[in-house]
């Protein structure tokens, strides 16, 4: 704002005191009102929650919404711009103009399967724990999925659930396929068999899992110390080494490497706690610490 103004002109007074909100510049000792209606012509920069750069040109893109946040909402307080109630008259009208709003950010089937879509993979991360990077990962191949024509056939949230688990895979933190379909209450079968039909029309290729990607997740669930997870490198290093990990699943190899290692740490958790989290059965997770035991030579009974 042009600080024109700088002493009263009615007790000479220059601690004067601008008001960005009403416009008006007035003086603190005598209260005149010298200047009314002033106008900013600077820049108006603005910082949004969740980023660390202002900005002029609104708030940031959200994938997570079906219009990307595009759109433009109309307030629901029935004021005008200087707080008073407005009439019943322009009150009926503004609430037609929300209706009318709201049913043209959704116009067509597309958008309304995206919209169903964006809310399921809200509520879905939500249960799983996922990063936003991991979400806005998945929301991408969803779009992707209804581009290619891939939902035709299935259901929202099936697909939904299916590019969540490939993005954790993409990014290196896989889920078990058990987890993810128990804690979504969807059959481990039909998961797995839309995740492989996103895979091969989308052409997504994703390396073999290995046992130490569970690592991390698995001892934080069971709440294990840094000494565990080391342990537990430690040990994957000897069977990589041995080629002891070939023909076996990856979370029943980490859930026995886990076993052992809670052991050796004085951290011991049983085989079914292990077996609840890691989602493998408590006899893949005996069969497996036994055969690592014996290759490396492991009393656990000496930790007794």
């Amino acid at each position: 704002m042009d600080e024109t103004v700088v002493k009263c002109d009615e007790c000479g007074s220059r601690n004067l005191m601008l008001d960005p909100v009403r416009g008006e510049r007035t003086c603190a000792d005598c209260g005149l009102v010298l200047e009314s209606d002033i106008v900013d012509l600077s820049a108006e920069w603005n910082q949004y929650e969740g980023t660390d750069d202002k900005s002029r040109v609104g708030s940031p893109v959200n994938m997570m919404l079906h219009d990307k946040g595009l759109t433009t909402d109309i307030d629901w307080k029935n004021q005008d711009y200087s707080g008073k109630a407005i009439s019943n008259a322009t009150r009926t009208q503004l609430h037609r103009m929300r209706k009318w709003q709201k049913r043209s950010r959704v116009s067509n089937s597309k958008e309304r399967n995206l919209q169903q879509a964006m809310q399921d993979m809200n509520t879905m991360g939500s249960i799983l724990g996922l990063p936003k990077t991991i979400m806005d990962e998945s929301s991408l191949l969803y779009r992707k999925c209804l581009e290619a024509n891939i939902i035709r056939g299935r259901s929202i949230p099936g697909v939904a659930a299916a590019c969540i688990f490939i993005s954790c895979e993409l990014a290196g933190i896989p889920r078990p396929i058990q987890d993810v379909s128990s804690s979504l209450r969807m059959g481990k079968k039909e998961l797995g068999r839309t995740i492989r039909n996103v895979k091969s029309a989308l052409k997504i290729r994703t390396g073999p899992k290995t046992a130490n990607l569970y690592f991390d997740q698995f001892c934080s669930k069971l709440q294990l110390s840094p000494a565990v997870r080391v342990e537990c490198e430690k040990m994957y290093e000897k069977v990589e080494k041995f080629e002891m990990d070939s023909g076996r699943g990856p979370t029943g190899l980490a859930a026995a490497i886990i076993y052992i290692a809670s052991i050796t740490c004085g951290q011991r958790r049983t085989q079914r706690e292990i077996s609840d989290i890691a989602g493998v059965t408590e006899v893949t997770i005996r069969n497996r610490y036994k055969e690592l035991t014996a290759a490396f030579d492991i009393d656990l009974e000496a930790y007794e």
